[in-house]
């Protein structure tokens, strides 16, 4: 199945091609950031066209990784895309209230989520599928609460994995808070917290790495830089690299190429390698592009243009592992096939389950907002019923 974005392919202007100053100011700060030779450091281990390229401090964080391991972590990319392609589909079906796609970002969530071990603690945001994926939760459970039909539909501590948090940025003091307590405990784990560009610049995070610091807690804070707040750039979220903010809070920061899945595993592995020997919090930023809608109420072709997407198209984190298994000889015409039959097993799985799943409660949003009750809820919830009534057909068809 070839998995396409939610956004219109129709040509388009640029988001920095509107009336104004807006594009030739963005154009102008860019090109003196190269002029400078202060373009952020990346740290990449395997390239666009699937070169293997060497890092003298990184390799060894990848260095035993096997054949059947890189196949695994194809497979994961694989399966977690086919996975969100059938949930948006089930949204356009009306199956799903709303669905935030990762469609861009699976080596950054599959490479950060195979570096953790079974013992460290995730707090996810609301698109981390693919971690979700690696900590072993059914993909069926995630869509139970898009569908309305549950709060999360697993316990976070079967595998260490919290609920998602819809409130942007929380997640990341409830990660520094446990960090802290398992510190206290004497526990050899780590925490692991996700957030986007959008949500570094909310108080929350900053509070959090502020803890984190001063506390020395053993925390990675995980970004994914997707380039976009819903409609707001990067740029518009930060003057400087979102990773080089950990400097001024006094921990490191890096920023590892987010397409590249063996770059996010040995990136991840040294800083959770830090946090468990006591050396505290680490930022690592991932380089990385939301290929569709930031959720599938979002219009993206309102804010960017086709040459962008078409740019990162061409760095998409799958298809980079492929041409690396291909050349290296690692996988054959057989995996493949394998692996598309067992991606399409997974979407009809996925189908069948969600529509099998109850119709969600429309009325449930009213239940336990007050102990005893409220006139103005007892108010709102009337008017409500009528408004749902107002779509019943008339003669009960």
């Amino acid at each position: 199945m070839t998995v396409e974005s939610t956004a219109a392919r129709t040509p388009r202007r640029s988001a920095g091609s509107k009336a104004g100053t807006t594009g030739t100011k963005r154009t102008t700060r860019t090109t003196a950031k190269k002029d400078a030779g202060t373009e952020p450091q990346l740290v990449q281990l395997l390239t666009p066209e699937g070169k293997r390229v060497k890092n003298a401090e990184y390799d060894k964080y990848v260095a035993g990784v096997t054949p059947d391991e890189l196949r695994g972590l194809y497979r994961d990319m694989v399966l977690t895309r086919r996975f969100d392609a059938e949930a948006t589909s089930l949204q356009r079906q009306g199956e799903l209230g709303l669905w935030a796609s990762l469609l861009g970002q699976e080596a950054a969530q599959i490479g950060s989520g195979r570096a953790l071990r079974d013992d460290d603690y995730v707090f996810p945001t609301y698109r981390e599928h693919g971690v979700a994926w690696c900590r072993g939760v059914d993909p069926t459970n995630l869509l139970g609460m898009f569908r309305g039909v549950n709060n999360g539909g697993w316990d976070p501590n079967g595998n260490n994995f919290q609920l998602y948090t819809i409130v942007i940025g929380s997640q990341t003091l409830h990660a520094t808070g446990y960090a802290m307590g398992i510190a206290k405990d004497g526990a050899d784990s780590a925490v692991i917290a996700y957030f986007g560009d959008g949500a570094s610049s909310q108080g929350d995070v900053a509070e959090s790495f502020t803890f984190s610091a001063v506390y020395n807690a053993p925390v990675v804070f995980f970004c994914q830089n997707n380039q976009w707040a819903i409609s707001e750039p990067t740029e518009k979220q930060s003057r400087v690299p979102i990773y080089q903010r950990a400097q001024g809070f006094g921990f490191p920061g890096v920023r590892v190429d987010g397409n590249d899945v063996l770059g996010c595993l040995a990136v991840t592995r040294w800083a959770l390698e830090r946090a468990r020997a006591g050396e505290g919090p680490t930022l690592v930023e991932a380089f990385t592009y939301r290929m569709g809608a930031h959720t599938t109420s979002d219009d993206p072709s309102r804010y960017r243009g086709d040459e962008e997407r078409q740019a990162w198209e061409a760095k998409d984190p799958i298809l980079r592992l492929r041409r690396y298994l291909e050349a290296s000889n690692h996988a054959d015409e057989g995996f493949f096939a394998e692996l598309e039959a067992e991606s399409e097993a997974l979407g009809k799985r996925v189908r069948e389950a969600v529509r099998a799943m109850p119709d969600p409660d429309h009325f449930a949003i009213f239940e336990n907002v007050y102990a005893d009750g409220h006139a103005l809820v007892d108010e709102e919830r009337a008017q409500f019923a009528a408004y749902q009534a107002s779509f019943a057909d008339e003669g009960g068809n």
